[in-house]
């Protein structure tokens, strides 16, 4: 008897520049999805296999940060040079993966997700979250 192992599902991509990814995602009326993540980190894969085809098929702006990554360089909301390190820690996000639903001023617009706790109900938790944005990035 073989035990399934659960497959990496493909990374989100990478950006450098938050301020321009958050301005490009509310012009579409979308909060700017950033994960935090880190490498072989299972639960990030678990996340990935909601956020990718969402982001695939065009429905989110998604984002992912290395919570380690202090090398890369990444534009923060401000315009400023930082690292993907230096954003996680700036959002408090230390934990991986946590999802962030952000406007185009880098501020949060719903409540994080944390971690991946039921996986058969964080879709709902996700489209809960998502809606929640949108509604904020509506109203201003």
């Amino acid at each position: 008897m073989t035990t399934a192992t659960p497959l990496r599902h493909r990374a989100l991509p990478t950006t450098v520049s938050l301020r321009e990814a958050g301005r490009a995602a509310a012009r579409r009326g979308e909060p700017l999805v950033v994960m935090t993540t880190l490498d072989g980190c299972p639960y990030c894969d678990l996340v990935r296999q909601y956020l990718v085809p969402l982001s695939d098929a065009g429905a989110i702006q998604a984002f992912q940060i290395d919570i380690r990554d202090r090398q890369s360089r990444l534009e923060d909301f401000q315009g400023r040079p930082s690292t993907p390190a230096e954003q996680a820690s700036l959002y408090k996000a230390r934990f991986a993966p946590t999802v962030l639903f952000l406007g185009p001023d880098g501020k949060e617009l719903a409540e994080r997700l944390v971690g991946m706790a039921v996986p058969d109900l964080y879709g709902g938790y996700l489209e809960v979250r998502l809606e929640e944005s949108r509604a904020r990035l509506r109203r201003g």
